[in-house]
C-alpha cells in the first residue's frame, strides 16, 4: 500500500522525536537508577549514624542515673547494653521515624559482636543470632545492567553496616536493611512520571509534525493535481491565468525578492503543460497524416530499431504475413522472420541474429496467408534499407511488394490503354461509316420504289442489302455507345441487394442452363457509391457469361465481403464451367474478343470499363475444366476499417 508523502513526513518526524526521547530516556533511566541507589545508601548510612548517636546518648543517660552492669563479664555487659537500648524511648522512636523517613529501609537492627540481636525493628529478632547479608556497597559499585537485574529480579535485602565500640573495644554494629523491592518501587514511581512526560512529548511532536507537514506539503498537492491533469491530457491550468506568466529572470540584485520555490515550480509545470499541449497537437497532426499515407500504401512496411525490435508496421503487412500489424510491435526480427520463413528460406531476407542486412530488389515466394496449399503462391519483392546516422546503425526498413499485383495492374493499364486507343479509332471509323450508310439507305428506298414488283431477284437483293445496312448500323451504334462519355449518377448502394437484383434479371438464363445459384453476403460488407444501373449491367455481364460457360448446369456462387481491412467491398462470381485456356487469359477484357459462337466480345470489356469508372479493379483466376472466378473490388462509401483505425492509432510504438 502506497504511503502519502505527508504521512511519511509525519512518521519520520515522530520517529526522530521518539529516537531522541528514547536516547534521553535511556540516559535518564541510568541516571535515575544510579542516583536512587546512591541516595538509598546515603539515607541508610545517615540513619545508622543517627541510631548510633542515640544509642550512645541512651547509655550515657543510664550511667548518669546510676545504672551499671552486674559485673564486668561480657555477658553481663551485653545484657546491660541490651536492656538500656530496649528501655530507651528515644531510640525506639528514632527507629520508627527512620522506617518512615526512608521508604527503602526494610529493617534496622543492632547486634553484638557475636551477631546476636540486641534491638531490632522486627520484634521477632531480639536475642536471636542473624547472619550478615550482602553489603549494599556491592550494589552501589556494580554496573547499571547489574543494578537493573538485581532491582527487577527476585526480592533481596542488602545491608549497610556501621560498627561501634564500647570502652575502646569492638562491641557490635548497627545494620540497616535496604530492600530491593522498596528501591524498585521508588524508581518505578519516578519512571512513571517520566514515561507520561515522554508520551506527551511524542504525541505533541507528532501533532506538530502533522500540522507542519500539512502546511509545508500543501503546495505539493496542488502540483500533483497539475501533473494529474497533464497526464489526463488536460493541459489548461486550473490556477488563474496569471500563473502562466513567464517567470522573470533574476539578477544578482534580486536575491531578496525570490518567491516561494514551490510556487515557481507550479508555474513552470503550467508552462511545460502548455508546451506539451503544442507538441501533442503537432504529433496528432503528424500521426493523422502518417496514418493516411500508411493506409493508402499497397506495399508492406516494417521498421526495426537498432537492436532488431519492430516499432512500426503498415496495415498492408497483414496481407503478406497473415498477422495483425499491432501484434508485430515490440517483437524481434528473428521472431517475425524465423529461419524457416519463406522470405528467409527463399533468399529474400538475410539476417544475422536480429540484425537485417541490406537487400535490394530480391524476390521470394509466399504461400497462402494461413499456409494453406489451396491458396496459390505469390511472388513478393523484398527490399531492406539499413538506416544509419553518423556511421552508427539506427535501424532497418523492410519493404514487401506484391509483384503479381503489380503485373496485374500493369496488364489492366495496358488493357485500358488498348481499349481507349481502339475506342478512339472505332469512334472515328463509325462516324465516317455512318454517313455513307445513311446515303445507301436512302438510295435503297428509292430503288425499292423504282424496281417493278415482277422483278423478284432485284427486290430480293434490295431486301438483303437493306438488312445488311441495318446490321452495319447496329455495329456503328454499338461503337458509339461504348465510347460515349457516361455521366455517373452515384448513390449509396448495398451490394447484397444489387446481387439479388442481378440474380432476378438473369433468372431465365439461369433456369435455361440448369444452374444452381448460391448467394453469400457477409454482414460487414461496406456500402459503395455507385451508378446502380451501370454496376448492375457490369455484374449481369459476368453472371450471363458464367451461365453460358455451364450449358450442362453447375454451381454458380455470388459472394460479397469486406476487403482492405474493411474499407473496400469485394464481389466474387465463381462458376464451375469449362474455364479459360491460358492463351486467352491476356485477351479476355479486349473489345470484340470472344470464344463463344455468336458472341459480341463487348460484355466483359464493358464490365471492365464500368468497374474502372467506379475506381475499382477486376481480376480473375481460372483453371481449365474446373471453372473461373471473377473478383471485383470497389471502394467503400464510408471508411470504417483499417484506414479509419489507422487515423486514430498508427501502428507504431512511441
Amino acid at each position: 500500500m502506497a504511503i502519502r508523502l505527508k504521512t511519511k513526513f509525519t512518521l519520520t518526524t515522530a520517529l526522530l522525536v521518539l529516537g531522541v526521547v528514547a536516547v534521553v530516556s535511556s540516559v535518564y533511566v541510568v541516571t535515575l537508577t544510579r542516583q536512587s541507589v546512591r541516595q538509598a545508601d546515603e539515607r541508610a548510612r545517615f540513619v545508622a549514624q543517627q541510631i548510633f548517636l542515640q544509642a550512645q546518648h541512651a547509655l550515657n543517660d543510664a550511667a548518669e542515673q546510676g545504672a551499671a552492669p552486674a559485673s564486668v563479664r561480657p555477658e553481663d555487659l551485653r545484657e546491660y547494653v541490651r536492656r538500656t537500648l530496649e528501655e530507651s524511648a528515644g531510640l525506639s522512636g528514632l527507629i520508627e521515624a527512620a522506617l518512615g523517613y526512608s521508604p527503602t529501609i526494610y529493617e534496622v537492627t543492632v547486634v553484638d559482636d557475636a551477631g546476636v540481636v540486641m534491638l531490632s525493628s522486627d520484634a521477632s529478632l531480639p536475642s536471636r543470632h542473624t547472619p550478615r547479608r550482602t553489603s549494599f556497597e556491592q550494589l552501589v559499585r556494580s554496573g547499571f545492567v547489574e543494578q537493573l537485574r538485581v532491582l527487577y529480579g527476585p526480592q533481596n535485602v542488602y545491608e549497610v553496616n556501621l560498627p561501634f565500640n564500647l570502652s575502646d573495644a569492638p562491641f557490635g554494629e548497627i545494620r540497616i536493611g535496604v530492600s530491593t523491592v522498596f528501591l524498585r518501587g521508588e524508581i518505578t514511581r519516578n519512571l512513571q512520571s517520566a514515561v507520561l512526560l515522554v508520551l506527551g512529548a511524542v504525541l505533541l511532536s507528532t501533532l506538530l509534525a502533522a500540522a507542519v507537514s500539512h502546511a509545508t506539503l500543501r503546495p505539493l498537492e496542488k502540483i500533483s493535481a497539475q501533473l494529474d491533469r497533464i497526464t489526463q491530457g488536460k493541459f489548461e491550468p486550473a490556477a488563474p491565468a496569471a500563473l502562466l506568466a513567464p517567470i522573470p529572470s533574476r539578477s544578482a540584485g534580486d536575491e531578496g525578492q525570490s518567491g516561494d520555490e514551490l510556487a515557481q515550480v507550479s508555474t513552470k509545470i503550467n508552462v511545460i503543460g502548455k508546451q506539451l499541449q503544442d507538441v501533442r497537437e503537432i504529433f496528432s497532426t503528424l500521426r493523422e497524416n502518417m496514418a493516411q499515407v500508411m493506409a493508402g500504401l499497397e506495399d508492406g512496411l516494417l521498421l526495426f530499431t537498432a537492436d532488431g525490435r519492430n516499432v512500426l508496421a503498415s496495415p498492408s503487412v497483414e496481407k503478406f504475413l497473415g498477422v495483425k500489424p499491432d501484434a508485430l510491435l515490440g517483437r524481434r526480427a528473428s521472431e517475425i522472420f524465423p529461419a524457416e520463413h519463406p522470405l528467409r528460406a527463399g533468399g529474400g531476407l538475410r539476417m544475422e541474429g536480429d540484425l537485417l542486412e541490406r537487400v535490394e530488389g530480391a524476390e521470394a515466394r509466399l504461400g497462402g496467408l494461413n499456409g494453406s496449399p489451396a491458396e496459390r503462391e505469390r511472388r513478393v519483392g523484398v527490399s531492406v534499407q539499413v538506416i544509419e546516422e553518423g556511421g552508427s546503425r539506427m535501424g532497418a526498413l523492410v519493404t514487401l511488394r506484391d509483384l503479381d499485383s503489380l503485373e496485374r495492374i500493369g496488364s489492366q493499364l495496358e488493357v485500358s490503354e488498348r481499349l481507349a486507343a481502339l475506342g478512339r479509332v472505332t469512334a472515328g471509323v463509325a462516324h465516317e461509316v455512318k454517313n455513307p450508310l445513311n446515303s445507301m439507305r436512302l438510295w435503297i428506298e428509292n430503288l425499292k420504289e423504282a424496281v417493278p414488283q415482277e422483278q423478284e431477284v432485284a427486290r430480293q437483293g434490295l431486301k438483303i442489302l437493306d438488312s445488311e445496312i441495318d446490321r452495319l448500323d447496329r455495329v456503328v451504334r454499338t461503337f458509339l455507345d461504348f465510347n460515349r462519355p457516361v455521366e455517373l449518377r452515384l448513390e449509396e448502394t448495398s451490394l447484397g441487394e444489387l446481387l439479388r437484383e442481378v440474380v432476378a434479371v438473369a433468372q431465365p438464363q439461369i433456369d435455361k442452363s440448369g444452374v444452381h445459384v448460391s448467394l453469400e453476403c457477409a454482414e460487414d460488407v461496406p456500402p459503395v457509391r455507385a451508378d446502380r444501373p451501370l454496376l448492375k449491367q457490369a455484374l449481369l455481364n459476368v453472371v450471363l457469361n458464367a451461365c453460358e460457360a455451364m450449358p450442362d448446369g453447375g454451381r454458380l456462387t455470388l459472394a460479397a465481403s469486406a476487403a482492405g481491412g474493411g474499407d473496400r467491398a469485394q464481389v466474387s462470381i465463381t462458376d464451375a464451367g469449362r474455364g479459360i485456356p491460358p492463351e486467352y487469359r491476356g485477351k479476355i477484357f479486349q473489345l470484340y474478343f470472344t470464344t463463344r459462337p455468336g458472341g459480341s466480345g463487348i460484355g466483359l470489356a464493358t464490365t471492365f470499363r464500368i468497374v474502372q469508372m467506379h475506381g475499382g479493379s477486376i481480376d480473375f483466376t481460372s483453371e481449365v475444366g474446373q471453372g473461373t472466378s471473377f473478383t471485383i473490388e470497389l471502394p467503400g462509401s464510408r471508411p470504417h476499417g483499417a484506414a479509419a483505425r489507422a487515423r486514430e492509432n498508427v501502428h507504431a510504438q512511441p
